[in-house]
């Protein structure tokens, strides 16, 4: 009994990839004000021999700070900053996710009010351009999930062409911030499970052919249904964290 009260003391220790390593020295730089907006970073070749690592390492951790809107490549200027607003937030959203279950429950019931109502605007305001670019989002996330390969940031990806369609860069902003932890926390934790992976395939397609045919209501009750499991497991952390209380 003793044995097992002092286990919970101890974390689990997780071994970081060069690529995990490089954005974190990225993001110190960012954040200590040593790299600003606009700053242009070393070519690739450069920072790999100055790291110690392969070009591919580099080229994938550019490439993940750039998804999240961190860094941005321009033609003929190499990669560039793009500024401080996301990633400050991401980082409080990060010190969030370590406090309390109820927190996690917060930011999904956020999550929740962002998607449904990105949703609901996209089937009003949706043009023929984002269309495709949906489109070609759901395709390049059915290939990976085809391949029986992770699909993480085609499924984000899928998410944030729906924001986009529904004319609130706001709203896609705040997606950006929230988002990636919730997914990560879910992957950490096993929740999406293969079964499930095609199971949201199929409420992806749904999604998206209420907001092709103009039907708001629907599209915002789909998204709500496609986020019901994000929405148990949050309940159920909820519910963990009453319990205890209780005891």
């Amino acid at each position: 009994m003793a044995d097992s009260r002092l286990l919970k003391n101890f974390q689990e220790i997780t071994i970081e990839s060069p690529v995990d390593k490089i954005i974190k020295q990225i993001r110190s730089l960012i954040t200590s004000g040593q790299l600003k907006p606009g700053d242009r970073l070393p070519p690739e070749r450069k920072l790999a021999e100055k790291l110690g690592v392969g070009r591919s390492h580099v080229r994938e951790a550019l490439r993940k700070l750039e998804f999240y809107g961190i860094l941005r490549t321009l033609p003929q200027s190499g990669t560039i900053v793009a500024g401080l607003g996301i990633t400050a937030l991401e980082g409080l959203i990060t010190d969030v996710l370590k406090m309390e279950n109820s927190d996690f429950a917060s930011l999904v019931e956020t999550r929740v009010l962002l998607e449904t109502n990105a949703a609901s605007l996209a089937a009003q305001r949706r043009s023929s351009e984002d269309i495709i670019n949906m489109q070609q989002a759901l395709a390049a996330y059915e290939e990976k999930v085809q391949r029986g390969e992770q699909a993480v940031e085609e499924d984000l990806m899928f998410h944030l062409k729906i924001a986009e369609a529904s004319e609130n860069s706001v709203l896609k902003s705040l997606m950006l911030i929230i988002i990636p932890d919730i997914i990560n926390s879910f992957i950490q934790l096993e929740v999406c499970k293969e079964d499930r992976i095609y199971k949201a395939l199929e409420e992806h397609k749904v999604i998206l052919q209420h907001i092709i045919d103009q039907e708001p209501e629907q599209a915002s009750a789909a998204m709500r249904l496609h986020l019901k499991d994000v929405i148990d497991y949050s309940n159920s952390l909820k519910s963990g964290a009453g319990n205890g209380r209780q005891a």
